[in-house]
């Protein structure tokens, strides 16, 4: 396989007690299947990766996912471009776990990937999902996040999809209220919850807020 993902490293310690996968969004477009750095889908994960960085206080290395192609194509997928990365992670980082974060696209690849050994918590944002998607989250801790106003990835998908896992799963749902598709409008609670789920979930430090109230079972927030 003709393998041309890139990861772009955010923040990476000596000694990283953990590692996290920032997951990119974005739809294919005709005559350009090119994944670019200057994508507004790519931009807008900067933040993001910054925020957890900031989060894990020297502890988390933090990488950014730059799929090979754009979009979702049947033949090759991000998912696919998770499982390339996580296994540059374990060449670079040993046996470490692993928390992914992703939007849009990136959360459903954040969530298909799941159920890998190496995945320890996950985070998805506004992700873009079919209802009946299949997401083999095991016991480890996932947490969506999804904003009331979407109109790209309708939040009654990722409701459902939550919910169905929630019965047998530690999963949960924070919706922002007024958020977009683009995390714009009220962007720091998109990337806030984000960064403090992962630190909590990592680095097995005490969780507060958001993340607290997950940990602790919830299986239904809101922001």
């Amino acid at each position: 396989m003709d393998v041309r993902a890139r990861l772009i490293p955010t923040r990476v310690p000596a000694r990283p007690d953990a590692v996290v996968l920032v997951l990119h969004g974005g739809a294919s477009k005709p005559g350009s299947p090119m994944v670019s750095p200057t994508q507004l889908s790519v931009i807008r994960m900067i933040p993001v990766a910054k925020r957890v960085a900031a989060a894990g206080r020297g502890r988390l290395a933090v990488y950014r996912l730059l799929n090979s192609s754009r979009g979702w194509d049947a033949s090759h997928t991000p998912v696919d471009d998770v499982a390339w990365a996580l296994g540059q992670v374990r060449e670079k980082h040993g046996d470490l776990p692993v928390g992914l974060v992703g939007h849009s696209l990136g959360g459903r690849a954040a969530l298909l990937s799941a159920g890998r050994p190496e995945v320890a918590s996950v985070v998805a944002l506004a992700p873009w999902l079919y209802p009946d998607d299949g997401v083999p989250t095991g016991d480890r801790p996932v947490l969506v996040v999804h904003g009331d106003q979407d109109r790209i990835a309708p939040i009654a998908h990722a409701r459902a999809v939550v919910a169905r896992l929630a019965r047998t799963g530690n999963v949960a749902l924070v919706v922002v209220r007024g958020g977009k598709h683009a995390m714009l409008r009220r962007a720091g609670e998109f990337d806030g919850t984000a960064a403090r789920f992962l630190a909590a979930t990592l680095l097995g430090r005490p969780a507060r807020g958001t993340a607290g109230r997950v940990l602790a079972g919830e299986d239904a927030l809101q922001v």
